[in-house]
């Protein structure tokens, strides 16, 4: 799950990071009253979307009057904004934040992840503030410094301090850095965030270190002990599709391709859509029923992929361990009779009652594609998409 700035800096706030004063707007009238409220000669006009880059896709202004904060959101209010991030689609905007200026003597980025390998937090903080942290990395790398943060101890003072002297902080800034660094970790530690970043930190003429910006993703299967993070969804800014899906407790994201899996098991969803691209073929989404699907459940599995514009073809891969073929089966021809199926359909069916649920199919009068193993299920899936091209 993520969020927006505005509340990324609202969660580092709580936790002792200092970050501009800002106040969210969701119309042009509520940004130059805010502007007003905040007061000063100087205010960024910022488009909240959760996506990177906004500054180059125009999505961030300075505005040194109330004319041009008034200008610059009206401009921006209401945009399609792409970004790298973003797509060529681009993300209307729907929400901006209004922000102190800042004296920004020096930009710095700094990040925390969970490093698969060594099963820690680590930090990551670079010099080269303001921009693409992979475009540092190929370009720079002896400019990015990483912590691995031991949990039972946490981001120490020497830690925090070596690694801010590494970036640029002079000393007499260091304590600063110090007490923002450990926010930070604090913050990500916390609210079982997978991502914390922020690009900027920057150091004002007067030494401060502030944070400019603020990106956090979150784990969702934590997110049932943070109440008060999903209370920042904003359904805006995700996939209708993978909303919908959310609702029906199925496991849906939307690719670029045109075949669609229903599977049961995120591993085997995961090696279905290996197998369909090693034939030649592109998966449209990663949708995982889980153990108990129902036909209902099923039905709704279905209707959510057929919203695709571009779907060419389903592929249908169950393993009947804990679920039962024959219930797959049943959810498979009433969906089909449902949304009136105008695409191929491919189904392999193996475990549990498989000979029932093939014999359902095969009575059912559906113009299903059987397939008995799973190169015989990729072959004819990515075969008849290519016939509907």
């Amino acid at each position: 799950m993520k969020i927006h700035e505005y509340q990324g800096k609202e969660i580092l706030r709580k936790f002792g990071v200092t970050v501009p004063r800002g106040i969210p707007c969701m119309t042009v009238e509520e940004a130059v009253k805010a502007a007003e409220t905040l007061g000063g000669p100087v205010w960024v006009v910022k488009a909240q979307i959760h996506a990177g880059g906004r500054g180059k896709g125009g999505g961030v202004k300075v505005a040194k009057s109330l004319e041009q904060v008034k200008e610059y959101s009206e401009q921006i209010m209401g945009m399609q904004l792409i970004t790298h991030q973003t797509g060529p689609e681009g993300q209307k905007v729907r929400r901006l934040m209004i922000e102190e200026g800042a004296d920004i003597k020096k930009e710095l980025y700094v990040s925390l992840v969970t490093d698969r390998v060594s099963q820690r937090v680590v930090l990551m903080a670079s010099s080269e503030g303001g921009m693409d942290i992979e475009e540092v990395a190929e370009s720079h790398p002896e400019k990015i410094h990483n912590v691995i943060i031991d949990p039972a101890v946490g981001l120490t003072d020497a830690d925090a301090d070596d690694v801010a002297r590494k970036i640029g902080v002079p000393e007499a800034s260091i304590a600063d850095a110090r007490a923002n660094l450990q926010g930070l970790y604090k913050a990500y530690w916390d609210t079982d965030a997978s991502l914390a970043e922020i690009n900027p930190l920057i150091l004002t003429g007067d030494g401060k270190v502030i944070a400019l910006d603020a990106k956090f993703n979150f784990d969702a299967n934590a997110l049932f002990r943070h109440p008060e993070i999903v209370a920042y969804r904003d359904l805006d800014e995700e996939d209708p599709a993978e909303v919908e899906a959310s609702k029906f407790d199925l496991a849906y994201i939307s690719l670029d391709g045109n075949i669609g899996c229903l599977v049961n098991g995120a591993g085997l969803a995961m090696a279905t859509m290996d197998t369909i691209k090693l034939f030649g073929g592109e998966p449209a989404n990663f949708l995982d029923v889980g153990g108990g699907a129902t036909a209902e459940k099923v039905t709704e599995a279905f209707k959510i992929m057929l919203k695709n514009p571009g779907l060419k073809a389903i592929l249908v891969n169950i393993f009947g361990g804990i679920m039962r073929c024959d219930v797959i089966a049943e959810g498979v021809i009433t969906a089909s009779k449902a949304v009136s199926l105008q695409v191929p359909l491919v189904v392999r069916m193996k475990g549990t009652n498989e000979d029932l649920g093939k014999k359902m199919l095969a009575e059912s009068g559906l113009p299903i594609i059987a397939a008995d193993t799973m190169e015989d299920a990729a072959k004819s899936v990515v075969a008849a998409a290519a016939g509907q091209a």
